[in-house]
This record gives structure tokens, sequence and C-alpha cells, in this order.
């Protein structure tokens, strides 16, 4: 697969040429060692995207032409997940699981339980930015501000599908997703490490949310939103 890189003036014609010279380019000179004849694909972030092969290497640049553009259509679901801000160390590879599991939306949740009490967005955009080069991604989740217990309630209540998260749960993923649900809006929660409160419990089980659980092993905060989007995925049938 292409080696992927983000740019904001994305090229859009065959044959045109293009002067790739970003901070991008410059780890793809100095640490990727591109080369003239090399083919790798340049995309806006939004679906859009242009292979591209370099015809020249500059200090500073990678000189190429545009060989093919494209545009790739978007999921029929939008996935929204709820994390809840775990420790400094642990939220940004929260945030690259996240990304890398296929979130469209990812919101910072301060729960009750929350270690974490700051609020990091800008780092997290960076963040988003770089595992959606690695895993591949063409469209780069989007960072809302952190929320509140009000502002989760509202995310549920404008979903066709919430999910909380919970070792309590006694009805199984499978029971609440069936071949015949349809949803275009997904919202999927994950509580802190210290466990989401009851009273946050019963206040998403009375806004639409569904309690569900992940089986047995009880896995970190910044590990649990990739295992709930692969299971929820698999019995949605996304891909």
């Amino acid at each position: 697969m292409l080696t992927l890189f983000f740019v904001p003036d994305l090229p859009n014609q065959v044959g045109a040429k293009y002067s790739f010279n970003s901070e991008d380019a410059n780890h793809a000179i100095k640490v990727l060692r591109i080369e003239v004849g090399e083919v790798f694909r340049v995309s806006d972030g939004a679906g859009a995207w242009a292979n591209v092969q370099v015809e020249e290497v500059t200090k500073r640049s990678l000189e190429v032409r545009v060989l093919e553009v494209g545009k790739q259509a978007p999921l029929e679901i939008k996935f929204t997940v709820v994390q809840a801000l775990p420790k400094s160390d642990r939220a940004k590879e929260a945030i690259e699981l996240l990304t890398e599991a296929g979130a469209d939306v990812i919101v910072p949740w301060l729960a009750n339980r929350s270690i974490s009490r700051t609020e990091i967005i800008s780092k997290f955009v960076t963040t988003v930015r770089e595992a959606s080069k690695q895993s591949r991604r063409l469209f780069i989740p989007e960072i809302r501000e952190t929320v509140k217990e009000k502002g989760v309630i509202e995310l549920i209540k404008n979903a066709d599908l919430a999910l909380v998260f919970h070792e309590s749960a006694e009805i199984k993923l499978s029971e609440i997703i069936s071949p015949a649900t349809k949803a275009k809006n997904v919202v999927i929660i994950i509580g802190p490490e210290g466990g989401i409160t009851d009273q946050e419990l019963a206040s998403f089980a009375q806004a639409g949310a569904h309690v569900a659980g992940l089986g047995r092993p009880i896995l970190r905060s910044a590990h649990a939103g990739l295992a709930a989007l692969s299971a929820v995925n698999a019995l949605l049938k996304v891909f």
C-alpha cells in the first residue's frame, strides 16, 4: 500500500506538476528517503486523493507529477466515540487506537471518575492526523471539544444507536444489534479507568443508550474503544 501524506492544496488533475514541500516532505526526504521514480499518495483528509510520482528531490521538497486522482466515499454508518479522558500518557494511545479502528468523530469526555482533568484538544488533532497516515485512512477523524455528562446525553438522544460499555451489562451486544438493526449514526461510550458511576450509567440509559459488555476480561479504558468499534462493526457488517 502506498505511503500516505496529507496536504491542504491537493492536486486534482492527472499530469499536473506539484511541489510537496511541507514538514511531511522533510520527513519523506530525510527519514523515508523517498527517491526519484517512487510513487506515494497525498490526500486532503476528507476522502479525496492523488497518486504522485517523484520527478525531482531537493533539500526541502519533492517535485512530483500526478498519476491518478480519486475520491473515496464515506461509509454509510458514522461512528462517534465518546472517550473518557485517561491519564495523559494513555490519552494519545486511546486516540491513536480509535483512529485506527475507524472512529469518525472522537469526543473527549470529562467523566466523574476521570483521572485527567486536562483538555489537550490540540494534541489530539495532531494525533489523529498522524494515526490516519499510519493506518492509510483518507478521512481524518473529527475531534470535538471535551464534554461533560450533559453533552454525552445530547449525543445519545441524537443517535440512531447508542451503546455504553460497562462490566455490569447483562445483555450481550449480539442481542442489542441484530441483522435487522438499521443505524446511520452510532454513538459508543467508553468510561474512565475508575469506571462509570451508577448515576452516569442511569442517566445514559434513561436517555436511550443500551448498556453492553465486551466479555469477561476487563480492558483498559484506552483499549476498550478499539474492541468496541471492532465488535460493533462486525455485527453491523460495515465492511
